[in-house]
This record gives structure tokens, C-alpha cells and sequence, in this order.
């Protein structure tokens, strides 16, 4: 009796020692086939092909607005030493540490995509591209150098003025790219563009209002 008992568990025992090593293999396999021959699910190629697609506006968007972004931070860099007040020099130097990271991340979207980078501020003569066409709330050179020689509460008011205007023609672009732009990441910068500079528009308003 004992001894049949034993063949029985000895059985038993063999077959799930089988079964386990079945699923191993199988496991194995699949880790293996996957790994080895680094191949995509189609789950996974499409989300990574939509999450990579652009489009026209997604180009312009990122041409557009590092040019934008880069006047905000040059008038911003005049607020640290020729502001007379110690708010604007605030908003002046957070607006530059918000805009200098945002510029890296568009140069690496258009280096990705094989489009031209912009290096300088195009169009500043006229206050827009030099092909003619409008970049809302960019200053001319004209409205810049009246900044670069102003100072003090002077300097304040024209500053905030000049920044909301520059801040509605970001936000503008912005809004643009969340309606039209195809690319992911940024549409979610437009979004946020749009959030922090309505915000800072509002800010400047209320300054304006005191000073």
C-alpha cells in the first residue's frame, strides 16, 4: 500500500515538475524572442510612431518661438539693471529661467526632425520675419534700443508694457499650436506657455496699475 502510494506521488510530482518547466520554456521564449531580436509589438510601434509624428504647424511652432523666447530673455536680461523695482526684476528673471529651458528643448524637437534651428531673432527691423510674414508681439529695433537707453521707473513701465505685448503674441502662437500642432510634447509646451504667460500678463497688468 505504501509502496503504490509512493509510485503515485512520484508520478504526480514528475508531472507538475513537467508542467513548470513547460510554462519556463514558454516564458523563456517569449523574454528571448523579444529581447533578442528587438522587434516591436504593433501596440508599441504605434504608440511610439504617434508619439514621434509632426507636422507643419509643430515646425513653425518651435521656428516661431525660440526667436520669441529669445527677445523675452534679452529685454528680461535689461530688467536686472535697469529696473527700478525690485517686482520687476523679479518677474524679469523668472521669465528668463522659464524661457532659456524651453528654447533647448524646441532646438532638440527641429534638430530631430532635420529642420534649421534659428540662431538669431529674424525680421527684427520690421518686426517680424524677413520673409514678410507676422511673429505677434516681437519688438522692432526701434522699440529695442528705446528700451536699452531707458532706466529706472522709466525703464518699469515701458518694460511691462512692451512684455505684454510680447507675452499675447507668445500666447497667441501658442494657442495656434494646440489647435493645429500634430506633435505630442509640443503641444503640451503651448499649453503650458499659454497658462504661465496669461498668468504673468496678468501679473504685469496689476503693475502697471501701480506703478
Amino acid at each position: 500500500m505504501n509502496s503504490t502510494r509512493s509510485l503515485i506521488h512520484r508520478a504526480a510530482l514528475g508531472t507538475t515538475a513537467v508542467a513548470a518547466a513547460l510554462v519556463l520554456a514558454a516564458c523563456g521564449g517569449e523574454n528571448g524572442s523579444d529581447t533578442g531580436s528587438g522587434t516591436r509589438t504593433p501596440a508599441s510601434a504605434s504608440a511610439e510612431d504617434a508619439a514621434g509624428a509632426h507636422n507643419d504647424q509643430d515646425v513653425s511652432f518651435a521656428q516661431d518661438m525660440i526667436p520669441h523666447h529669445q527677445q523675452a530673455i534679452q529685454m528680461s536680461r535689461m530688467a536686472g539693471s535697469q529696473a527700478s523695482s525690485a517686482e520687476v526684476r523679479d518677474l524679469a528673471a523668472r521669465i528668463g529661467k522659464a524661457q532659456a529651458p524651453e528654447i533647448e528643448t524646441m532646438s532638440g524637437w527641429l534638430e530631430s526632425w532635420g529642420e534649421d534651428v534659428p540662431s538669431s531673432m529674424p525680421g527684427m527691423d520690421h518686426g517680424g520675419h524677413s520673409d514678410g510674414s507676422d511673429m505677434p508681439g516681437m519688438m522692432d529695433t526701434e522699440d529695442m534700443d528705446k528700451l536699452m537707453a531707458a532706466s529706472g521707473k522709466g525703464f518699469d513701465t515701458m518694460f511691462l508694457t512692451m512684455m505684454v505685448e510680447h507675452h499675447e503674441g507668445a500666447v497667441e502662437m501658442a494657442t495656434t499650436e494646440t489647435e493645429k500642432g500634430r506633435y505630442g510634447p509640443a503641444k503640451k509646451l503651448a499649453g503650458d506657455i499659454v497658462t504661465a504667460q496669461n498668468a504673468e500678463i496678468e501679473e504685469m497688468n496689476k503693475l502697471l496699475g501701480t506703478s
